[in-house]
């Protein structure tokens, strides 16, 4: 392969890059519109036709059903806010991200405010990006007029409190606080660009977490 060659092939790798990055920060974005729009349809299009709904059932069909079902049954209202979307690729059509979301909820008399993120695997089938897993990771949630001190901090309306697994995807919460004190230990070096949440993972399995 000739030096332009292998620069345009380079530059055209470059590009796809780029315009994936967007197109799965805008696939972040059109989930929360059609969710808090409670647009099923274009809710479930952003998952592809084998999506897993749970152990015995998988398709986009059954993801409307849970769909339909969750949002009439808990929430009159809801409202996400998404930021710091940091996006890593495996290879050219499979990624993965971590996404925080500051989300509000009216649920019948009170108003449940609630802060997370999302560790999300992302696939390219047939030139469109998809979600395919979306893991919720909970911090808090609570009413709104009762800030969430203490342990168990998820507190919806009618049920027990509850841990959200928001600091278990990685190690480094519970290692700063097992220390006791101050650990004055080399500094590592900076993580690689395309290794960032990987590094900051430290080969963790993905912790099983309680859906709302």
């Amino acid at each position: 392969m000739s030096e332009s060659t292998q620069n345009r092939s380079d530059l055209l790798a470059r590009i796809d890059r780029l315009e994936s990055i967007d197109e799965i920060r805008q696939l972040a974005a059109k989930y929360s519109l059609a969710l808090d729009m409670r647009d099923s349809d274009a809710w479930v299009g952003l998952f592809p036709e084998d999506v897993k709904v749970s152990e015995s059932e998988s398709g986009r069909a059954a993801l409307k059903r849970w769909f339909d079902d969750t949002m009439r049954q808990q929430f009159n209202g809801t409202s996400h806010h998404i930021g710091g979307h940091i996006i890593e690729f495996i290879d050219p059509d499979n990624a993965q991200g971590v996404l925080y979301s500051k989300n509000e909820h009216e649920t019948g008399p009170e108003w449940v405010i609630m802060q997370m993120m999302y560790f999300d695997r992302y696939q390219r089938i047939g030139g469109r990006w998809y979600f395919r897993r979306r893991l919720p990771l909970y911090w808090y949630a609570t009413d709104l007029n009762k800030p969430p001190i203490g342990d168990r901090k998820m507190r919806w309306p009618g049920r027990e409190p509850y841990e959200g697994g928001f600091h278990d995807l990685f190690p480094s919460w519970r290692e700063f606080w097992a220390q006791g004190a101050p650990v004055h230990s080399p500094v590592a070096d900076p993580a690689p660009l395309d290794k960032f949440i990987d590094t900051m993972r430290r080969g963790q399995k993905a912790p099983s977490v309680r859906v709302r």
